[in-house]
């Protein structure tokens, strides 16, 4: 017992900040590592490789000469075929990793930015009501930190002030560009027409159709936000991060999309601020403060 104790307080004297920071980087990766399995189709893939390792461990120690050379070759070429399969959701991983770090250098908006996003939410908002009242398709992607230039090549380059009309009038089902998407690039209509890829999730529901699987594909390999109208039932729907929501109202849709797109002031500062707005109500007497 002595000599453990020994051993942790030698232990305990010499780490270093090294040490730390390399114990929260650790920490950090492996974190982020089982975030991103467990959000995918990864995760029975991890379940797989963790009963591998466990008969790797039991040969090893029964001394299963057959078993542990076939699991060894298996292992040492692994990562690579891991890379392989998938290759997809690691290089949506890294693009949004590199996405929140642009967004957190960008800081927020200034007002007439807000202004822009606000009227562009404002107009498709009104614009998915009438085609979802019509039953008529639409598929919408709002550009964020990821640059959607290899999709936007598919299309038509219009770069337009966005209007529900010119909308409407843009996935009327005798327009040429009906059939495509429409790209939004800092809260104007940048591109019509354009292609986006499938997702090939196959626990999507099977009820959906090419747009939303669409959709749903865009979200996966970019941090945009689609925005997808049934033609056939005129249901209003938003995939984000490769998860499709359902029965958007115009209301509801709009303040979704304010709440992605638009970057008022940094969380912490609007946190801190509301909580000394509230602490100065409380010692002036408010009685109109409401209770959280």
């Amino acid at each position: 017992m002595s000599d453990f104790l020994y051993y942790v307080k030698e232990t305990l004297f010499n780490i270093t900040v090294i040490d730390v920071i390399d114990i929260i980087i650790v920490s950090f990766l492996l974190y982020y590592t089982f975030k991103f399995i467990q959000e995918r189709r990864a995760a029975k893939l991890a379940i797989g490789l963790i009963l591998l390792l466990a008969l790797l461990l039991i040969s090893e120690v029964l001394n299963m000469h057959a078993l542990n050379f076939i699991l060894s070759n298996l292992f040492s070429v692994g990562i690579i075929a891991l890379v392989i399969v998938f290759q997809p959701e690691l290089r949506s991983a890294l693009e949004k990793v590199g996405g929140e770090s642009l967004r957190s250098i960008r800081g927020k908006m200034d007002d007439e930015t807000v202004a822009v996003y606000t009227e562009c939410i404002t107009e498709v908002a009104v614009a998915a009501e009438q085609l979802s009242q019509s039953k008529t398709g639409a598929l919408m992607v709002f550009e964020r930190s990821t640059k959607l230039g290899d999709v936007i090549r598919t299309g038509t380059v219009l770069d337009a002030k966005p209007t529900s009309f010119l909308i409407g009038n843009i996935f009327f089902n005798k327009a040429p560009l009906h059939d495509g998407a429409v790209i939004f690039r800092e809260g104007r209509i940048h591109a019509a027409g354009c292609f986006l890829p499938l997702s090939d999730n196959n626990e999507i529901v099977k009820d959906l159709g090419t747009r939303h699987r669409a959709g749903i594909g865009m979200s996966e390999n970019s941090d945009a936000i689609v925005l997808i109208v049934s033609e056939e039932t005129g249901i209003i729907s938003v995939a984000c991060d490769g998860v499709l929501k359902r029965g958007f109202s115009r209301k509801k849709l709009e303040t979704y999309l304010e709440s992605q797109l638009i970057v008022k002031e940094n969380s912490l500062k609007s946190k801190v601020k509301s909580q000394i707005t509230r602490i100065t109500k409380i010692k002036k007497g408010d009685d109109n403060i409401d209770k959280e």
